[in-house]
């Protein structure tokens, strides 16, 4: 299956144009790979790594869908892999800091 078609179906693009331009962009990876063309064949077992407005996903794919269906059914279809994983720059500073009134 293309890559386009499949962000598109898995609901990580909210259009086909959308999904093309993110894989024309040249910032997806597909085991490792970086790809620049929609076109790049992707099957079951290919590990994606894709980068979304809300951060990156890395997801491996488990069954390729047969339809843009609803999004329960498009989640069905991969597992993420760096759910968890917080981004240490970004995450909250838990440092013990007192602040002395006085």
């Amino acid at each position: 299956m293309r890559v386009d078609k499949l962000l598109w179906y898995l609901r990580l693009a909210k259009s086909r144009p959308v999904a093309q331009a993110m894989a024309e962009a040249g910032h997806i990876r597909i085991n490792g790979r970086r790809i620049e063309r929609a076109h790049h064949k992707v099957g079951c077992g290919d590990v994606l790594t894709v980068p979304l407005p809300a951060g990156v996903r890395v997801i491996e794919i488990l069954v390729l869908p047969v339809r843009r269906g609803p999004a329960p059914e498009a989640q069905a279809c991969y597992r993420v892999l760096d759910e968890g994983r917080t981004n240490p720059i970004a995450a909250p500073n838990h440092a013990d800091v007192s602040i002395s009134k006085g």
